[in-house]
């Protein structure tokens, strides 16, 4: 089955984690996805890392997919405008537009006062992770909103709960990662006129690419890192957030979470869907009940 099938999709952001794996599994639901990002294989971005967007797009293609690679740096509001007109003409419509964009996990100062934090440092992860998804759905929206149930879907960390409740461990990363949460509020506003729909998703503690490498494992023995990080047991793989966004696409219904800040977890449990391993982990209640709680490693009752 393929749900998807006709719908195009802008994954922007998809060169590698969560933007790869929601590219993916759009395109495993029948999809033309257009993945963008800054590296290729010709070119580096500052993250100075192997994963390129043409890697996504095969991925895309051979999960059952169409994608389509560009490059593209989403600060730059002449290449997202030529980005979105290439998809008008191309196809002549835009479903789904998942704003992934972050870039700064090279950026932030964990557990430094502001007042210690770089300056340069923090604005840049601001630009990249708020200014990025705003001249996005500046561009985007217009094309997206010719026709009823189009989605889009605000990638963060953390839920408007949790977020509201915990400070994320730095004043440039909790701000950037609120303002997310925000900006698919007003989105949800701004789109209800015209039948679409914006939320905004996290995942769990997501196994990316930079994660596995910072434990010293792959996806396959993942688990091992367990011992360095007891807490990773509840962790999860880029496609179960990629498979919460397709949920999201295919239901006829979506229209109910306008403007909901929703996690994976909560999806999966809303729609029946699971993570690689067959298990439906859920991250931030293990989160609060476990972890920040100062219980001992344990996700029993939780994925």
């Amino acid at each position: 089955m393929k749900p998807l099938k006709g719908k195009i999709a802008l994954v922007a952001g998809a060169t590698r984690g969560a933007g790869r794996g929601i590219a993916i599994e759009l395109g495993a639901a029948g999809a033309t996805v257009y993945v963008t990002g800054r590296t290729t294989r010709e070119q580096r971005s500052e993250y100075n890392r192997p994963e390129t967007i043409e890697e996504t797009a095969e991925l895309v293609n051979r999960a059952g997919g169409s994608g389509i690679s560009v490059q593209v740096d989403h600060l730059d509001a002449n290449q997202v405008q030529n980005l979105i007109a290439r998809i008008e003409k191309e196809q002549g419509r835009l479903d789904i537009l998942v704003n992934d964009v972050w870039g700064g996990e090279y950026l932030t100062q964990w557990n430094v006062p502001v007042w210690e934090h770089s300056l340069d440092r923090g604005f840049r992860l601001l630009r990249l992770a708020i200014d990025t998804h705003i001249i996005t759905s500046h561009y985007a929206l217009p094309l997206l909103t010719r026709n009823k149930n189009g989605l889009v879907v605000e990638i963060t960390d953390g839920t408007a709960e949790y977020n509201d409740k915990n400070y994320r461990l730095s004043l440039f990363y909790d701000l950037a990662k609120n303002s997310v949460i925000r900006m698919a509020k007003s989105l949800a506003h701004e789109l209800s006129p015209y039948e679409c729909t914006a939320v905004s998703l996290t995942p769990g503690w997501m196994r990316s690419e930079i994660m596995l490498e910072h434990f010293g494992v792959q996806e396959e023995n993942w688990r091992d890192a367990t011992v360095k990080e007891p807490h990773f047991i509840i962790s999860e793989s880029p496609r179960y957030v990629g498979r919460a966004v397709a949920a999201l696409a295919g239901d006829r219904e979506v229209a109910r979470w306008n403007g909901h800040s929703v996690s994976s977890g909560q999806l999966a449990q809303a729609y029946g869907f699971y993570d690689l391993d067959g298990s439906q982990p859920d991250s931030w209640r293990y989160m609060v009940e476990v972890q920040d709680a100062g219980k001992p490693a344990n996700a029993s009752g939780y994925r």
